[in-house]
């Protein structure tokens, strides 16, 4: 007799529940524990944050940046929660006290190296299929920002120093050094 071991799900009541000052995200009621990011990573949060925020304001946009940590609740049920490092949401009606429900129009990641698998895959699948219109994954390793453009079903991928256009802003581009 074979025995199959039913793996537990987990809601986003568990991720509250978690001890002050760990962080995790939760996917399809997977529990996925989150590294402090390095120096270098969040001097790249900063840095796109800021470039971000400056086009914005530079053309009287509505959409808002978010560096995290910021909940993001990308379906409607409790068991996908995550905290991009960097969220931009251009639909007013989506934000509340409690973060972001439903899938921001843009998210960047930072890749480290315990997040690969996720930013890569786990993260891509999931951010496509909840409706994100562009994800940047930004790999400070290999010197490389990956754009897929959801909307327009492409992936560009820029090396550092060159720039990168972004997909949801029209003659807008990020130069990573």
């Amino acid at each position: 007799m074979n025995v199959v071991r039913k793996e537990e799900t987990y809601t986003i009541d568990d991720i509250y529940a978690l001890p002050e000052g760990e962080r995790a995200e939760l996917i399809d009621g997977k529990i996925y524990y989150m590294a402090p990011p390095n120096t270098n990573h969040q001097r790249l949060v900063n840095y796109l944050s800021t470039e971000i925020n400056l086009h914005i304001r530079k053309n009287g946009g509505s959409c808002e940046v978010f560096p995290a940590p910021f909940a993001v609740f990308l379906n409607k049920n409790e068991k996908n929660y995550v905290e991009p490092d960097i969220s931009v949401i251009c639909d007013p009606s989506k934000l509340d006290d409690e973060g972001c429900h439903g899938a921001p129009d843009w998210i960047i990641e930072i890749v480290s190296p315990g997040s690969k698998q996720m930013d890569y895959y786990k993260k891509l699948f999931k951010y496509r299929s909840s409706g994100v219109r562009e994800y940047w994954v930004v790999d400070p390793d290999k010197n490389i920002v990956i754009v897929y453009n959801f909307e327009a079903d492409t992936m560009i991928e820029y090396p550092f120093g060159e720039e990168v256009l972004v997909g949801i802003y029209e003659g807008f581009s990020i130069k990573i050094q």
